[in-house]
């Protein structure tokens, strides 16, 4: 497990935290079938808003799937403008790719708001033991 590192810096200004979810509570367990994104902005370490944003998942494309092509950029699409990706779980080029967009990845489960809170005054660890290679 690794603690989050970069929580300092996000506290003291604006971010946006995207949490990928099913439901709008909770973490979703697998990035790549999460309906959703819940979208939080937060400004001097206070919650300011949220909204639910659709998420683009592997059932959309299965042939892409199944051929191993699929690159997650229809999926990172919808937080491009965010600066954190909270997820239960991923494959390992799910995680490579959102890092390359530019996203800290925090591997974690539970409660969404539980989780922005730790996010944001330095205690959520991400475990990275959460990413999947198969």
């Amino acid at each position: 497990m690794v603690a989050n590192d970069k929580t300092q810096g996000a506290s003291q200004g604006a971010v946006k935290i995207a949490a990928v979810t099913n439901d709008g509570i909770n973490i979703a367990g697998h990035f790549g079938m999460a309906e959703y994104y819940q979208v939080i902005v937060a400004e001097s370490g206070k919650i300011t808003s949220e909204e639910k944003r659709p998420k683009p998942h592997h059932m959309m494309h299965p042939k892409m799937e199944q051929a191993g092509q699929h690159d997650h950029q229809d999926m990172l699409a919808p937080i491009r403008d965010c600066q954190v990706l909270i997820c239960g779980g991923m494959r390992t080029r799910a995680y490579e790719h959102a890092e390359a967009a530019g996203l800290q990845v925090i591997m974690t489960i539970g409660n969404i708001d539980e989780a922005v809170k730790g996010y944001l005054d330095g205690s959520l660890v991400s475990d990275v033991r959460r990413i999947r290679t198969q």
